[in-house]
């Protein structure tokens, strides 16, 4: 018989291993927990939302691109999946359903005078108001560098969210539901400008005139936007004051609004003719 002894078996432990996984299941863990987390608060954030709008969304996926900003999109940062092609539909529904609000609200208004308060009641500023009113900012979807920054209340942003909210509600439930829908959001402020304007352009040009000032100066100072639907930004100057700016979607507009933010700063309140 021979000497030699018998080699032991190799035992190959899989203890290791199992450690090894065990900090990747709970990061793998923890990160779907945080994913679960961030998608229960977007709903209910999208929920409060159309309670406080009075509409509720058949389409959720509507209402999430709706609120969703660019910088919230990883990857290729699809812009189709922001809220941007909303804005832009909303933008239209928006001057579709006020300019009918205001034909039937003023039968006795010519074009210029509409038209005045069309630009007035659609502006940038006007729809962040509305945004705030609703308090939008609160459900806006964005990514962490632009919420650290405080993208949620820019007025741009809100103003451009407001837009995309109209699209959204127009595209799930049709025209009747979004024009109930500005109809609803609007038409105080319509009520509050019964009076006829005059605009803002030739109010502060006599404001101006009436303390000795030069003519108001006006000038670009930015345009963004697709070359389809650019938005302006005009600034206002007068000698011994700060520059006021206004948005719009052309500068005509702009700089009305531009005007209307300096006499609204300084505190002049007619823009409305007495009587």
């Amino acid at each position: 018989m021979s000497g030699r002894k018998k080699a032991k078996p190799t035992i190959v432990s899989e203890a290791p291993a199992a450690a090894a996984a065990e900090p990747a299941a709970s990061a793998e863990g923890r990160q779907k927990s945080k994913v679960s987390k961030g998608a229960r608060r977007r709903k209910r954030a999208a929920t409060g939302l159309e309670d406080r709008v009075g509409y509720r969304f058949k389409d959720a996926a509507m209402l999430e691109s709706a609120l969703t900003h660019i910088s919230a999109l990883k990857g290729a940062r699809n812009r189709a999946a922001s809220y941007q092609r909303l804005e832009f539909l909303g933008d239209h529904v928006l001057g579709l359903v006020i300019s009918d609000m205001l034909y039937r609200a003023f039968p006795k208004a010519d074009e210029g005078e509409l038209s005045r308060r069309l630009a007035d009641l659609v502006r940038k500023e006007t729809c962040a108001e509305v945004a705030r009113a609703i308090d939008l900012g609160a459900a806006i979807r964005v990514g962490s560098s632009e919420a650290n920054a405080g993208a949620r209340s820019r007025p741009a942003i809100l103003a451009d969210v407001c837009e995309a909210l109209i699209g959204a509600v127009y595209l799930d439930g049709g025209y009747k539901a979004g024009e109930a829908l500005v109809e609803r959001l609007w038409q105080q402020r319509l009520k509050a400008t019964a009076q006829p304007l005059r605009d803002p352009k030739t109010v502060l040009q006599e404001w101006a005139q009436a303390r000795g000032l030069p003519t108001p100066n006006y000038r670009e100072v930015a345009r963004s936007g697709p070359d389809h639907s650019p938005e302006f930004r005009v600034a206002v100057q007068l000698p011994g004051f700060a520059l006021a700016e206004g948005l719009g979607r052309s500068k005509r507009v702009a700089e009305q609004a531009a005007a209307a933010a300096m006499l609204a700063r300084e505190g002049v309140r007619s823009a409305r003719r007495d009587g």
